[in-house]
């Protein structure tokens, strides 16, 4: 009896000892794939970047000697995006662009690549975010969602593909959403639109491999990037918004947009295929691999306790104007500060 407690003590502490270095090998092997590609004097286009994830994302690009080109809607938005990212000591280019109009896209593009000569690294970041109830959502949402979603990428990528392909050399980074893996209640819109830019990336990363062309296709979880300042909310919308901002908030469901960009950041460096962010969304995603029938049945008892329909109805609000005693509180205190600190506002 001893000599098999004996034995079975040696054979933990020998599988233990052989899991940590498998780990730390690949820990190293990590290290040594991102230190092959430095980003100093790379030129680096995000979408988007005029704020949130797309705007931390850019402040650790300019930080790590890359040439910086942002895009954006709103001038006056990007302006200050422009300002906080010069501020950083890095070369910039702001520019007003519909993403959703491809002449645009081929212009903005253009004056990128005017002003840097080429264009290393794309990042389609931009994106928004409809929440509510099925019943409120309009074929509008759907189109506006799949628009920002699936061809605003498409029109970008094509865009820059040409002279990728003529280098041999590029890298494309398509920021979906663990809700383009798992279909999450009252975000159908995102959800199925984010789905189409997974089925995308990853296809583009199967063709364009022999090409040079590296794609990686980021699928994060809950962010803290202060974006439900900027979503819209329909049906009840305070109380929309009062559960998705908490949520966004917490940290053990939610990660920083600090911890975000530097892990994508880091992907894209080491050509990964695909990076998810943040552990509940992994397991998120590795549950419902192996019980997708399950997944669904839990999603569908969490509706239960989301917001009925009715309120402003088919009406859309931004959730900065939908705050409520509860969602502009302690619970919320962290997407507040992200909201600050991000360009939210």
């Amino acid at each position: 009896m001893n000599i098999n407690y004996q034995n079975y003590q040696n054979f933990i502490i020998v599988a233990v000892i052989v899991i940590a270095a498998l780990f730390a090998i690949q820990l190293i092997v990590q290290w040594w794939r991102e230190q092959q590609y430095s980003l100093k004097g790379k030129t680096v286009l995000v979408t988007g970047g005029s704020r949130g994830l797309g705007l931390v994302m850019a402040r650790h690009l300019v930080q790590q000697g890359a040439n910086v080109a942002i895009c954006a809607r709103d001038p006056a938005e990007l302006e200050r995006a422009r300002i906080d990212l010069q501020q950083r000591g890095g070369e910039v280019l702001a520019v007003p662009c519909d993403l959703t109009d491809e002449l645009e896209v081929k212009q903005m593009i253009r004056l990128v690549s005017d002003r840097f000569g080429q264009i290393d690294v794309l990042i389609n970041n931009a994106g928004t975010i409809q929440v509510g109830p099925i019943q409120e959502m309009t074929l509008d949402d759907y189109e506006e969602a799949i628009k920002i979603h699936f061809w605003a990428p498409l029109y970008t990528t094509l865009a820059v593909l040409p002279h990728m392909r003529q280098r041999h050399e590029g890298r494309i980074v398509n920021i979906s959403s663990i809700g383009g893996k798992v279909s999450v209640p009252h975000l159908l819109p995102y959800s199925a639109s984010k789905f189409a830019l997974v089925g995308l990336s990853e296809g583009m990363h199967s063709e364009l491999a022999k090409d040079g062309i590296v794609v990686t296709t980021v699928c994060p979880g809950l962010m803290r990037t202060g974006s439900p300042y900027n979503a819209f909310f329909k049906g009840k919308h305070r109380e929309e918004y009062a559960w998705f901002s908490i949520s966004d908030s917490l940290p053990i469901l939610s990660i920083s947009a600090e911890s975000a960009a530097k892990q994508i950041i880091a992907a894209f460096r080491r050509g990964d295929a695909e990076v998810i962010l943040s552990i509940p969304a992994q397991i998120g995603d590795k549950f419902h691999a192996l019980f997708p029938g399950f997944t669904s049945v839990l999603l569908s008892w969490v509706n239960r306790f989301l917001p009925d329909a009715d309120g402003i109805g088919s009406d859309r609000v931004q959730g900065k104007d939908s705050k409520s005693p509860i969602s502009s509180s302690v619970l919320t205190s962290l997407t507040d500060q992200a909201a600050q600190q991000n360009n939210q506002y």
